[in-house]
């Protein structure tokens, strides 16, 4: 089974309370004594798991990154589930998809990916040549969606887009320079929120694919909104019509 390294206290806590057993060690700077990380060793000790007290020189060794938050927990990295058909077809609710067009910065992502545990989100779809992977960066910001929401990386996006449509889920895109408000606009509850990059926003292919493209109000000076405050905004419109209609 493959190992990997995540790091930072929200990464670290939120894999140990959801998988302990995958957490193969954790690696603690010697220095900290704070509340912080007496936590992280309590909680650890209770679920069994060793933390090994170490020097920052030798944190800075394991992984590549100066922002660890003196914490790093070696892992066991196991194959994501199914595949995506495979996890639509046991939803035993409409489907709640994000699709990340073009989203490359693994900073954007993993707060997509926290975004969309936060909203529910049933999985997060990327293009396998656009997109950034889950790797360290990715796990920390994400604060344990990482872990928690399946991300899938296919081949063909626009085939894969289509391909929901066939399964009655509506793709919605989200672009600041056209379309109704989201706030006024006619959003089925199955959907597939589509967004892109700030800046290059959805490709010309996938906006073709997509049944409706909406527009956030934009109020102040800005243009445009980063792509995970924006997948928020989406999502969270969602969730508050599903509740309505009673959905979930």
């Amino acid at each position: 089974m493959k190992q990997k390294m995540i790091f930072g206290f929200h990464s670290v806590l939120a894999r140990l309370r959801a998988q302990p057993n995958s957490v193969v060690e954790i690696y603690l700077d010697e220095r900290r004594q704070d509340g912080r990380a007496k936590n992280l060793v309590l909680i650890a000790d209770q679920l069994g798991r060793h933390v090994r007290r170490v020097s920052a020189a030798r944190l800075d060794g394991l992984i590549n990154t100066g922002r660890h938050q003196g914490v790093i927990a070696k892992i066991l990295w196991t194959p994501q589930q199914a595949n995506l058909d495979d996890l639509l077809d046991e939803i035993n609710e409409p489907p709640l998809l994000l699709v990340l067009d073009g989203v490359t910065d693994p900073h954007n992502l993993g707060a997509c990916l926290r975004v969309a545990d936060a909203a529910g989100v049933h999985a997060v779809i990327a293009p396998r040549d656009r997109a950034a992977g889950i790797g360290a960066t990715v796990s920390k910001v994400a604060s344990g969606a990482a872990e928690s929401v399946p991300y899938f990386m296919v081949t063909n996006l626009a085939r894969t887009l289509s391909e929901l449509k066939e399964r009655n889920i509506w793709i919605v895109g989200a672009d600041e320079r056209e379309g109704p408000s989201l706030f006024q606009a006619d959003l089925p509850i199955a959907i597939a929120w589509t967004l892109g990059a700030e800046g290059s926003g959805l490709r010309h292919l996938t906006r073709e694919r997509c049944d409706q493209v909406v527009s956030i109000p934009m109020r102040g000076s800005v243009s445009s909104l980063n792509v995970s405050v924006a997948s928020g905004v989406c999502l969270f419109e969602s969730v508050r019509r599903r509740l309505e209609q009673g959905a979930i």
